[in-house]
């Protein structure tokens, strides 16, 4: 197994290589596993899969909950892991310092922090305190003993607020603050995400997964986008065809989508230790 340094520089340098590289989503220990075997070369977690999995809303899950969560999936696989961690579980630059050295210690290679408040009245936070915010983060990756990629995340456009001048903006700030990653999800049109990676000095995300955006990894590398992350589109992906076995059985009383199910003997070789 890879120490959690080696790790560190690992995933490091797939953001300073040519081109882009995925870093799918898994939602436990087991489907990191799976990933693995695939021949991934990095993993991120999901807030939601890890909420759905536990039987929850997204943004429920605590901070203790979360990191048992992707210590978990941390341990499982000898792939760099950068987490979803949300706001920071906190508004105060203080307790986003504090995750990320908890992030750290769960096993950790990178991790995520967005500006997206739980106030209905104010769902993003004011600009100058998101960048308090990042800059608090940055400081407290700075003091840890290995290197540790943070990513900056905007999040007007999922909260509603489409305002592409005011993204840039605010991943121009984060890239200031220190952040060594920038994320803004929700844009969906090859220009805007095009306008971001041409305004910002750092590698870019970008999630995909969502419906009706056609654009491809080949594509979005062609306009510099460096990381391609799926949120939890995997996990949501699982669910839906669970939920489409449990319909059929209690409304229709038959059992045809075992035919598409992977064969008991090909997910337990999968799983064999001895080749991973």
């Amino acid at each position: 197994m890879l120490t959690q340094g080696d790790k560190g520089l690992v995933f490091r340098a797939l953001h300073e290589r040519d081109g882009a590289f995925l870093i799918p989503n898994p939602w436990d220990p087991g489907t990191a596993r799976l990933l693995e075997h695939l021949g991934f070369e990095a993993l991120a977690t999901t807030s939601a899969g890890c909420a759905f999995s536990a039987g929850q809303q997204d943004n429920t899950i605590s901070r203790d909950e979360t990191m048992a969560h992707i210590s978990g999936i941390a341990s499982a696989t000898d792939l760099p892991v950068s987490a979803d961690l949300e706001n920071g579980f906190g508004d105060s630059p203080e307790t986003v310092a504090e995750t990320i050295r908890l992030a750290a210690a769960a096993g950790l290679a990178g991790g995520s922090i967005e500006d997206m408040s739980r106030h209905a009245e104010r769902p993003i936070y004011e600009h100058e305190y998101a960048v308090e915010r990042i800059r608090a983060a940055a400081e407290a990756v700075r003091n840890l003993p290995f290197a540790f990629t943070l990513t900056a995340r905007a999040e007007n456009y999922l909260a509603g607020r489409p305002d592409l001048r005011d993204t840039i903006k605010r991943l121009q700030a984060y890239q200031m603050a220190g952040a060594d990653v920038l994320y803004a999800p929700g844009l969906t049109s090859t220009d805007d995400i095009a306008s971001v990676v041409n305004a910002v000095d750092r590698p870019v995300n970008v999630v995909m997964g969502l419906q009706g955006v056609p654009l491809s990894l080949a594509g979005l590398a062609a306009i510099g986008v460096k990381r391609v992350s799926v949120g939890s589109a995997l996990s949501r992906a699982a669910l839906g065809a669970f939920l489409r076995a449990a319909r059929e059985m209690r409304e229709h009383g038959t059992f045809r989508f075992a035919e598409d199910a992977v064969s008991y003997r090909e997910i337990n070789a999968m799983f064999d230790a001895s080749v991973l």
